[in-house]
C-alpha cells in the first residue's frame, strides 16, 4: 500500500510518500511545495493543488493523510491553513483517494512516543525508521513523511469502499449473522 502524507502550509507544504508491505515501511520520496509569501493566497492555493495533483499522478498513492487544523494565536493563519487543507483534500478527492487526518500531537506520539516531541526528534525518528540517508531541507517535508508513517501504523487492513449498504452486505454476508 502506498501512502501520501501532507503537512499543509500556506508558504511551504511538505509531503512524503512511503510504501507499506505487511509491517515493513519503505521510503519512496518526499519534498516541499514552496510558494512566495508575497503572492496572493489564491495563486498559492492553485500551486498547492497543481503540485499535489502531480505528486499523486507520479506516485499513485492508495491512501492520503493530512494534518488536522489547529487553532493558534493568529486567526488569519488558522483560516489560511483551512484553505490550504481544503485544496489539498480536494486534490486527493479528485484522484479518488481514501483520506485520513491526524493531529500534530498524534503524529508526534506515533513517531517518537511523545506527543510533545520536537521537530528535530521527529526528523531523527523518521530518518531512522525509514533508513533515509539524505538530510531533509525543511521540517515540513519531515512532517509529511511522519504523517504517512503514522497512517501506516494505524491501518490494520486494506480499506474497501462501498457505494452503498447493499454492496457491503454482499461482500461481508457473515457479518450479519444473528
Amino acid at each position: 500500500m502506498r501512502i501520501l502524507g501532507v503537512d499543509p502550509g500556506s508558504i511551504i507544504t511538505g509531503y512524503g510518500v512511503i510504501d507499506r508491505v505487511g509491517s515493513s515501511l519503505t521510503y519512496i520520496n518526499s519534498g516541499t511545495i514552496a510558494m512566495n509569501a508575497s503572492q496572493p493566497l489564491s495563486l498559492r492555493l492553485n500551486t498547492i493543488y497543481r503540485d499535489l495533483s502531480t505528486v499523486i499522478d507520479t506516485y499513485h498513492p492508495d491512501e492520503f493523510c493530512i494534518e488536522t487544523a489547529f487553532y493558534g494565536k493568529n486567526i488569519q493563519s488558522t483560516l489560511k491553513l483551512g484553505h490550504v487543507r481544503g485544496v489539498a483534500i480536494l486534490a486527493a478527492v479528485h484522484k479518488q483517494l481514501a483520506i485520513s487526518e491526524y493531529s500534530p500531537r498524534e503524529v508526534k506520539r506515533s513517531v517518537t512516543g511523545s506527543g510533545a516531541a520536537s521537530k528535530q526528534q521527529i526528523e531523527y525518528m523518521v530518518r531512522t525508521i525509514l533508513h533515509i540517508d539524505k538530510p531533509m531541507k525543511h521540517f515540513d517535508e519531515t512532517d509529511g513523511i511522519a504523517l504517512a508513517v503514522t497512517h501506516a501504523s494505524h491501518i490494520t487492513a486494506p480499506r474497501m469502499q462501498f457505494a452503498n449498504w447493499s454492496e457491503f452486505v454482499a461482500h461481508y454476508p457473515e457479518k450479519l449473522k444473528l
